[in-house]
């Protein structure tokens, strides 16, 4: 989704395959709850409090800065959510995963429960869960989430991420994976490649790890 002006408030909003499917159903079913804001194309360092014409302009290059479109591939959309946070908050909530990469071998399995550290009130965990996107579903037979039992959830577990054919999103307080044990998805190579992100859907934070399979010679 996307605003099709900086002068207005038209929004462009593009729904994803799962949205359509809903939208065709017609029995009224279909209802927008929620949505997320991000600045992914702001440039906030040509903010300036030097303009020769005024406090009035600092922002003016911001301003007239184009806005991307709406496009339905969320590994590169919504990367810099807005989150509200409390009053007084000093430190930015920090996703963390026990892990600064993912290696396993083919066939192995690893659970991931992560963590959001500067959260409030001291609770490193968020209610709703977490969003998690492997960037290429191919390097596992298992990518799943659990621990979040709602319709919206229990729908990404199953559903092929829209605007790809090989990433997947799934939502969950932990998230279980089993590498593949295809062997001719590695081809002439030893290992195959992907990124893991994980977003906090309270409090917006997000980390992107590396991940790696290595094939059983």
């Amino acid at each position: 989704m996307g605003y099709l002006s900086n002068q207005t408030v038209t929004v462009d909003a593009i729904l994803t395959t799962k949205g359509r499917e809903l939208l065709a159903r017609n029995d009224g079913s279909f209802h927008i709850t929620q949505f997320s804001l991000a600045d992914d194309e702001v440039d906030y360092t040509l903010y300036n409090p030097s303009h020769p014409s005024g406090s009035a302009y600092y922002g003016e290059a911001i301003q007239n800065m184009p806005l991307l479109e709406a496009f339905p591939q969320e590994t590169q959309m919504l990367k810099y959510k807005l989150a509200t946070l409390p009053r007084g908050t000093a430190k930015l909530p920090v996703i963390d995963l026990g892990y600064t990469s993912i290696v396993l071998k083919q066939g192995a399995s690893l659970s991931i429960t992560p963590q959001t550290l500067n959260y409030t009130g001291g609770n490193n965990f968020e209610s709703s869960g977490y969003t998690a996107i492997i960037s290429d579903v191919r390097l596992f037979n298992t990518f799943n989430g659990v621990g979040v039992d709602t319709e919206a959830a229990n729908a990404l577990n199953v559903t092929q991420t829209i605007g790809t054919n090989i990433s997947k999103t799934v939502v969950g307080t932990t998230i279980n994976i089993r590498a593949t044990t295809v062997n001719t998805l590695f081809g002439t190579n030893t290992a195959l490649y992907a990124t893991l992100t994980v977003i906090g859907r309270d409090s917006g934070a997000r980390l992107t790890i590396p991940v790696q399979i290595t094939k059983i010679s």
